[in-house]
């Protein structure tokens, strides 16, 4: 493989308005159940100032993907960017994969009776353009980014946030710039 791309993700940001959300949403599911990428809210208490902090989630197209290594039918691939894809028409629906991603990213359709996910927008990137959530990202929060040794030595990247599964499971493909002490609105 010769790159990895996938998501740098900045709290200080992020403004948790679920515009990535909406355009994820409004690109790929819009009469769909399952949510392929979501908002979610993290207190974080080991500042000395309570911080509410944000952070978008989608597929996280790891480096060693349980999901493809436990699908049956090999309904998914690893393009050489590191784009974990999934194949709807080689999915039978077993949900295997759902099991076993850490981060309960793959998400059962019970009106197709097959399972979804986020694919990075490939055919967004293969012409040259931006995933759907980071291009409607105004805060800019949500980056793609190649994920590398580079990126992982900057100060202020983390590799993972509190309460995540550990990082060790699957070598996920975001990055997280978290909020700086007392910079985040006070929660009451």
């Amino acid at each position: 493989m010769s790159k990895q791309l996938g998501f740098l993700h900045n709290s200080e940001k992020c403004v948790g308005c679920r515009g990535c959300e909406m355009a994820c949403k409004n690109e790929y599911q819009i009469n769909a159940t399952p949510q392929w990428r979501k908002v979610f809210q993290l207190h974080e208490e080991d500042f000395s100032l309570p911080t509410r902090m944000f952070f978008s989630m989608a597929c996280n197209h790891c480096a060693h993907p349980e999901c493809l290594r436990v699908c049956p039918v090999e309904a998914y691939t690893k393009r050489e960017d590191g784009i974990v894809v999934h194949d709807p028409n080689r999915c039978i629906g077993c949900r295997l994969c759902t099991m076993a991603c850490p981060y309960d990213r793959p998400q059962f359709n019970p009106a197709k009776k097959k399972v979804e996910k986020c694919n990075l927008c490939y055919q967004r990137i293969d012409k040259g353009e931006k995933p759907a959530c980071v291009a409607a990202c105004i805060p800019g929060a949500l980056e793609l980014v190649e994920i590398n040794d580079n990126l992982d030595q900057k100060t202020g990247v983390l590799k993972t946030l509190p309460g995540l599964p550990r990082v060790e499971i699957t070598n996920p493909s975001i990055r997280f710039i978290g909020p700086k002490q007392g910079k985040q609105i006070r929660r009451d």
